[in-house]
């Protein structure tokens, strides 16, 4: 059990939060506990969702985004994210598992995407103190100006759900994944 009451429905949200769970479930089908927990505070909820979306209009590619959110949710232990984006990964992304394994390492399969996972993975990692080499790797992997700071924002959202869902307990509605941070 959450240690935040999650709504249990759209209706039983704070009125100023519905709007956004509507869009979500508009969106995915459905409102994971994440969505509706993070509805208690609707100021909180719409942040979320519009980052969410403006960085989903982005040059990052879809499967680079969901490699990054799985590196960055076994880096920092969180079970709910790493079972969400690991569904995500394999069932939109269509990431294979050999894929969210490496992913999970802070590494991938695709050569143009391992530098973005390792590079996500350095600034989660170094909390963004990365060194003139790391910024040299990702630059020399092709990476624009506008896609490391994308990487570095997608690093900084996945990092503050990663918080909140451990800080909150968040109950997992997604096949459960569990990190390897307390081995």
């Amino acid at each position: 059990m959450s240690r935040i009451p999650t709504p249990s429905t759209i209706e039983a949200a704070p009125v100023g939060a519905q709007p956004f769970l509507h869009a979500v479930k508009k969106q995915l089908g459905v409102v994971p506990n994440l969505f509706r927990l993070v509805a208690n505070s609707p100021p909180a909820l719409e942040g979320y969702v519009s980052l969410s979306a403006a960085l989903g209009k982005g040059e990052l590619p879809a499967a680079t985004r969901e490699r990054v959110a799985v590196a960055v949710a076994e880096i920092n232990g969180c079970d709910y994210c790493l079972s969400a984006h690991s569904y995500l990964g394999r069932n939109v992304a269509k990431l294979d598992d050999a894929e969210i394994t490496a992913n999970r390492h802070g590494a991938s399969n695709d050569v143009k995407a391992d530098a973005a996972v390792k590079f996500a993975a350095t600034v989660t990692r170094t909390r963004g103190h990365v060194t003139n080499e790391d910024f040299a790797a990702i630059k020399a992997a092709g990476y624009s100006d506008a896609q490391i700071i994308e990487i570095v924002q997608h690093v900084a959202l996945n990092t503050w759900t990663n918080y909140i869902n451990t800080v909150a307990e968040t109950e997992i509605d997604f096949p459960v994944v569990k990190s390897h941070w307390a081995a």
